[in-house]
């Protein structure tokens, strides 16, 4: 099929890459005319593992391209997908002006009939108001479908999530629309997963309910944590014995310093904004964003009780700045919370992450020291913090911790190090949820 794309951010560039992979012809449409040159030479812009490869054999085959036009190849195209950004407004809504003005962009452009696709996190209506655009802008005569098709991509992740994804979810008015759907995403779905086929509301929702739903889990055992530290107990031991009671799962049941990226905290905001307007409360979804902020504050609290409130000239190393590991997004990463709040205290931070240095940067306003080196970063530290579970800090010979840190003091954000182990070697340690 001839795809086009609006939008050639996360999504929308992991979605043409990999529509591309599977042998359709895909222009990526984006109005930023030098992210364009970038990812026309085959630089994906993003940190993606994967991506970089998948980006640059596709160009070669000639099968995705990249334009600042839509009349370059809307014209044309069989389906066309919105995957533009719909940030979050002040009161938690999402704004969805981005995909709008693409709509309105493409309407006078579609010639014959053309699928179009929202693949933007938008809240329930979105798609009916896209129609209600499309019919006042396309020429008379030409047909159209619209439809919804949230993605379910997890950042460090996303081209695996999108080749072999546990389910794909349509929300269709029409045989012909939810035909063309199931044709396009045969190929990632020959192990057996299934497309869930249902009415565009329903698709909508079900994106808001999946990321609400694993924010509460992730919440839920951050309180859970808290516990444990004031009982006694161990959230590792209490984490194993949930996790294989098949009702619950494995999955999202790891303590921290909280969720960020760019889901969970847009798309909680967004869904208790929707219930507002129809009068629902969503107590539990409300609970789940204050025990992430909550969690944050009391990583921070903790710090400062080691200190006995005073962190002023005290240097501490963060090791992981991301707000999860195999990516460099820092939007929303509870690091920028952490570091802030603690330079706001007067204390000095020197920082490192694998990727994420440049973005930190931005996101970052404090006076920050950044290392590409992790044990570089811990010279002249008081006090180490790790916030982000990044593979290379894992595995930790104790006797270069010792050599690189002067400090004596550990704070571990994702519970990585044995507690144990980290106290054996003279280290004073404080994990989440661990006595």
């Amino acid at each position: 099929m001839k795809i086009a794309v609006i939008g050639s951010g996360y999504v929308g560039l992991v979605a043409g890459a990999c529509f591309a992979e599977s042998g359709n012809h895909v222009c990526c449409i984006d109005i930023n005319k030098i992210k364009v040159e970038r990812l026309s030479s085959g630089d994906p812009v993003i940190y993606e593992p994967g991506l970089e490869t998948l980006l640059k054999k596709n160009l070669k085959a000639k099968r995705i391209f990249f334009s600042t036009t839509p009349a370059d190849f809307i014209p044309e195209a069989d389906v066309v997908f919105t995957a533009v950004g719909t940030p979050t407004g002040d009161d938690g809504s999402a704004e969805l002006e981005q995909l709008f003005s693409a709509v309105k962009s493409i309407a006078p452009l579609l010639s014959e009939y053309t699928l179009v696709v929202n693949k933007c996190t938008a809240p329930v209506g979105t798609v009916e108001k896209i129609k209600e655009l499309l019919l006042k802008g396309v020429s008379k005569g030409v047909e159209f479908d619209v439809a919804s098709n949230p993605e379910f991509l997890k950042e460090g992740v996303a081209l695996q999530d999108f080749m072999y994804p546990d389910r794909v979810v349509v929300g269709v008015e029409s045989k012909k629309a939810e035909a063309i759907l199931k044709k396009l995403y045969e190929p990632f779905l020959r192990n057996g997963n299934p497309i869930h086929v249902m009415d565009i509301r329903s698709a909508e929702l079900t994106k808001y309910a999946c990321n609400s739903f694993l924010a509460t889990k992730i919440s839920f055992m951050n309180d859970i944590a808290e516990l444990c530290e004031r009982v006694g107990a161990d959230v590792s031991a209490v984490r194993a014995g949930m996790s294989t009671d098949q009702r619950i799962g494995k999955a999202f049941l790891y303590p921290g310093v909280g969720y960020g990226g760019s889901c969970f905290p847009k798309d909680v905001k967004a869904l208790i904004n929707t219930a507002n307007k129809f009068d629902v409360e969503l107590d539990i979804v409300k609970a789940a964003e204050h025990v992430n902020k909550l969690q944050r504050e009391r990583f921070i609290k903790k710090i400062l009780d080691h200190f006995k409130g005073n962190v002023k000239d005290v240097t501490f190393a963060v090791w992981g700045l991301s707000f999860k590991p195999q990516t460099d997004d820092m939007r929303e990463a509870p690091s920028i919370t952490i570091i802030q709040e603690l330079c706001e205290y007067g204390a000095k931070v020197r920082a490192s992450d694998p990727v994420a240095l440049s973005n930190a940067r931005s996101a970052i306003k404090a006076e920050v020291e950044y290392f590409e080196d992790h044990f570089e970063a811990l010279k002249g530290a008081t006090a180490l913090l790790i916030l982000t579970e990044w593979n290379e800090y894992r595995t930790c010979e104790m006797e270069q911790l010792k050599g690189s840190f002067k400090g004596n003091v550990i704070f571990d954000g994702r519970n990585i190090w044995s507690g144990a182990d980290i106290r054996k070697a003279g280290f004073e340690y404080y994990g989440i949820g661990r006595n």
